[in-house]
């Protein structure tokens, strides 16, 4: 493969090792932060006890702001010592220190734990980067970094995003040994918000429907009774085994995520338990055929299972809005969903022609 393949893939994968400053500044460590197209460099200076950073935000505009800090307390937001810089109504790269003490901070200039001694900030080919120098003690070589970006509207500092890469925008740093990484726990949280949407998908999503079609259309064959009561009980069951699963995962991320609300999704989510644990107790006291009470628990059984299963989707697709994968995987679903409806009444034209078959196979064996 010629050596050019390799200088193009360079220039146009651009890493913290290609990038340079102004005014020949160069620094001892860099890394490639994992998200937000972010880069730091620094040097630890052991005798004066400070750490000189450059951190460097690439693709964003001048209507943007880009912050970067450290947390002793954990790879999170609140507690987090942060360096922002934006660009001003004058059009100048303006930097400043704050506080993070709060979920909805002000973003007002606050001292830091510790002195900043000096601050800048340039903003140049669509990249913000950010100049300091840091006074920090020895048992803050080694800690948690937070990086992140937003829109500012009107000179002011507007919240940033809480999807997607915002929300991966944590890891750690040691500046004494150049070691550096994204979050674990930002990570096993991004898996973990995956594996809840795949079960709650599954569950709520695909199977819940599933069990409701096969009752729907297999029950009116008398030859289908009573195994269509058993698929379809099977159906329910395994959906609700694995959506309880889903919904625990979910719940577990909540409070996990401080400060991260999903009010409609979470309300949707609740709901949704709590009538699929209806259903569960309804099959145990489903009345015989002939009971009085029989047609009441029909309604009751009705009712509730078609709210699941049209809750169950709105949800999905908050979800999706949620995690925002790709949309290949939204697309899936809605094909799925499109298959599961017109489906059954081929499928029904099909059982149905098979057991008729079989019935007057049955009549012309039997003497």
């Amino acid at each position: 493969m010629p050596a050019g393949f390799f200088l193009g893939f360079i220039v146009f994968c651009p890493n913290c090792l290609s990038q340079t400053f102004s005014n020949n500044r160069q620094y001892a460590n860099c890394t490639d932060l994992p998200a937000l197209n972010s880069y730091l460099h620094w040097t630890y200076n052991e005798q004066a006890g400070t750490v000189e950073i450059a951190f460097r935000h690439t693709g964003t505009t001048s209507s943007q702001w880009s912050a970067w800090g450290i947390n002793p307390s954990g790879p999170r937001m609140v507690g987090t010592q942060a360096l922002v810089a934006f660009v001003n109504s004058s059009g100048v790269a303006q930097a400043f220190t704050t506080s993070i003490d709060s979920l909805g901070p002000s973003m007002q200039q606050t001292d830091l734990s510790f002195p900043v001694p000096s601050l800048s900030a340039t903003f140049e080919n669509n990249g913000m980067t950010i100049f300091a120098v840091l006074s920090i003690s020895q048992n803050l070589l080694s800690t948690s970094q937070v990086w992140q970006e937003g829109r500012v509207s009107n000179g002011q500092i507007q919240p940033h995003s809480t999807t997607g890469a915002n929300v991966q925008s944590a890891g750690s740093i040691n500046f004494l040994t150049g070691a550096s990484g994204g979050s674990s726990s930002a990570g096993s949280r991004t898996r973990r918000r995956n594996v809840h949407g795949v079960l709650n998908t599954v569950s709520w999503g695909i199977l819940m429907p599933l069990g409701a079609i096969t009752a729907r259309y297999m029950k009116v064959f008398k030859s289908a009774d009573p195994a269509w009561f058993y698929l379809h009980v099977a159906c329910q069951s395994s959906a609700y085994v694995v959506g309880v699963a889903g919904w625990a995962t979910g719940i577990k991320l909540g409070s996990d995520s401080s400060g991260v609300t999903y009010n409609p999704h979470r309300t949707i989510g609740i709901i949704l338990f709590c009538f699929g644990t209806l259903q569960v107790f309804a099959l145990l006291l489903r009345p015989n055929k002939d009971h009085k009470y029989r047609l009441y628990w029909n309604i009751y059984h009705h009712l509730i299972g078609y709210s699941v299963i049209i809750l169950s989707i709105v949800n999905i697709f908050e979800g999706f809005d949620i995690l925002n994968p790709d949309d290949k995987w939204e697309r899936i679903y809605i094909g799925i969903l499109i298959f599961l409806v017109f489906w059954p009444r081929y499928w029904k034209l099909s059982l149905g022609t098979l057991l008729s078959g079989g019935r007057r196979r049955i009549s012309t064996l039997t003497p």
